[in-house]
């Protein structure tokens, strides 16, 4: 199997974890471990964004992974130059980034609390093993359900927390948005507005700071002579929050926005940009709550985690913030994942 790109050439592939001659010492390479739905997804979306410049797929179904990989290969010429490969776990090392979308996928009327046996037991093998070949790298936790499997990564790979972070509401929030910009008729990237806590059935909407264009939602309304409707607003947070049931439902599993998702934290990473994206991390003294992972509004660069932001919440959604915290440390508890 060709290792420069699917192209032909007379002279000897370089061995895996080699760089490509003539190029940097230290390519960025963001290692993938899980090429299922949303590994082979997120991989197809970094080959496009030119943010890697080597890409190796990982996988317990190695035949998978290198499928995957050929396919890819085979997509770089309408791309960009980028060395893609099917590997082991030893080639985690180096990498800027560890992408792990390892794991059961949600099944039609599961939560994504039900996976988590399943996963842990996976996450086990997995995890030790990335953190080993690769003490340097950030870890970004893809496989659900997130907060939990985050935290078990954080506590099983003797990394810094900052360098664990999971995929957590970066979705819920995106789509928040999406149907807030919808009712309201503005460019979704216009709304400001963020779904904190697990990434699931107790997730927060935090009603009390979003705003478009720096006005409250209810603001905005009355200066555009719009309609504000409480009941309608409900409705777009249930959507928001039982959107994954729903496609699953119809197609079996989610994935593109997923990857999406995965493709601008490593973006935000890989170009140190301090972006605020709602984001899985360890939170600590905060409402109350201590030592376990959800998502809040966290700016994200080049080492990870920098810092997560301090809200001024309202006193129902900071009740809902440690509702939801309580309920993932009670499933980490019932796992003995501490």
């Amino acid at each position: 199997m060709a290792q420069n790109g699917g192209m032909t050439d007379p002279r000897p592939s370089p061995a895996p974890g080699a760089p490509l001659p003539g190029a940097d010492a230290h390519p960025t390479r963001v290692a993938v471990v899980g090429t299922g739905a949303v590994g082979s997804t997120f991989a197809f979306s970094l080959l496009l964004s030119g943010l890697a410049a080597e890409i190796v797929l990982i996988d317990a179904n190695s035949r998978k992974a290198e499928g995957e990989a050929m396919d890819l290969m085979h997509a770089v010429p309408f791309a960009r130059a980028t060395r893609i490969w099917a590997g082991t776990i030893d080639d985690c090392a180096g990498a800027a980034i560890t992408a792990i979308a390892a794991g059961a996928a949600q099944k039609p009327g599961e939560t994504r609390l039900d996976l988590v046996r399943k996963n842990a037991a996976i996450f086990r093998q997995i995890v030790p093993a990335v953190a080993a070949a690769n003490p340097d790298g950030i870890i970004l936790v893809a496989t659900n359900p997130v907060d939990v499997l985050a935290y078990l990564t954080f506590r099983i790979s003797g990394l810094p927390s900052a360098r664990v972070i999971g995929s957590g509401t970066i979705l819920d929030t995106a789509r928040f948005r999406a149907m807030l910009a919808d009712y309201y008729g503005v460019d979704p990237r216009s709304v400001h507005a963020h779904i904190a806590g697990e990434h699931g059935d107790t997730e927060v909407p935090v009603w009390s700071l979003a705003n478009i264009a720096g006005m409250p939602l209810a603001d905005f309304a009355t200066a555009n002579g719009m309609d504000h409707d409480p009941a309608r607003l409900r409705e777009i947070f249930e959507a928001t929050r039982d959107a994954a049931y729903q496609i699953i439902e119809r197609k079996g599993a989610t994935y593109y926005a997923v990857a999406a998702g995965l493709l601008r934290i490593v973006e935000a990473i890989l170009r140190d940009q301090s972006t605020v994206l709602s984001v899985s991390s360890l939170i600590c003294d905060y409402y109350g709550i201590d030592d376990i992972y959800l998502s809040l509004p966290t700016v994200v660069g080049r080492g990870g985690v920098e810092r997560t932001l301090r809200l001024a919440l309202s006193a129902e959604e900071a009740s809902g913030l440690r509702r939801s915290a309580d309920l993932l440390r009670e499933t980490i508890a019932s796992l003995d994942l501490a």
